[in-house]
């Protein structure tokens, strides 16, 4: 982990909560479902403006292990929303060089739905533009513990001595960097369980706007908020500035 200001820096990984989508619909009122449909949009705009801004990695949460405890009605319009959209967007997304994984318990989910992420995963996986990881069925809790398991069963002779790095490597996003900035859409200020071990020394940004109403302008205000902030990971501000300026304070 370097120790970096970010002025003038374009962040290489991204990590948002999408919220908001119930509350734009009430507030026009329509059904929370229609909330969703527009978020879809939502999300084509931000990887379109992601990829323009050379971010070489997105993270969007779209459905967490808790959010199984919404209204069966709602979640069953999650999950056929979720297999529209692999089946509409995948194409589009592979034309465009972007590589999309699925990350989380994909073992609750439909057959279907299971097929269609790992042909995408498949379809995608050479290319080499923007890294679009959705989130899905996920937590963090869910991840170390998970992690920690693999961890143990790739070396069972070992009892102890294990080290951050061990665990990091069995992590859902070990194939990314940790993420530079976080977003969260909707007013709430908390990460609600996302990406807990990788959120460490993230910067932390969240807006009133509801997710269907974020767009390439609101990603353009985070990334300039990013810019503006001095990433020390312990150290102080003129340490900073003497790596940034090669060593001469």
């Amino acid at each position: 982990m370097s120790t970096t200001s970010v002025q003038n820096g374009v962040p290489r990984h991204i990590a948002i909560i999408m919220d908001g989508n119930g509350r734009w619909a009430r507030r026009r009122f329509m059904p929370r479902v229609a909330g969703h449909r527009k978020g879809v949009e939502a999300v084509r705009a931000v990887v379109r403006r992601c990829a323009e801004r050379g971010v070489g990695y997105l993270t969007l949460f779209a459905f967490s292990s808790e959010n199984w405890r919404r209204p069966a009605d709602e979640v069953n319009f999650l999950m056929q929303l979720f297999v529209r959209a692999l089946e509409d967007e995948v194409a589009r997304l592979h034309e465009n060089g972007i590589r999309l994984r699925v990350i989380g318990d994909l073992s609750r989910f439909e057959p279907r739905l299971i097929e269609l992420i790992h042909k995408a995963e498949a379809l995608t996986a050479a290319n080499s533009g923007l890294n679009l990881t959705i989130a899905a069925n996920y937590g963090g809790r869910w991840d170390i513990l998970q992690a920690a398991e693999r961890m143990m069963k790739a070396q069972p002779e070992r009892r102890e001595g294990f080290s951050e790095d061990d665990l990091s490597a069995h992590l859902s996003m070990a194939f990314a960097p940790e993420p530079d900035l976080f977003i969260r859409t909707g007013g709430e200020q908390r990460i609600s369980n996302f990406l807990l071990w990788q959120l460490a020394y993230t910067e932390l940004y969240f807006t009133e706007a509801l997710w269907p109403e974020f767009n390439a302008e609101s990603i353009d205000a985070a990334i300039a908020s990013y810019q503006q902030r001095e990433r020390r990971f312990g150290r102080t501000s003129e340490q900073v500035q003497a790596a940034a300026s090669g060593g001469h304070a």
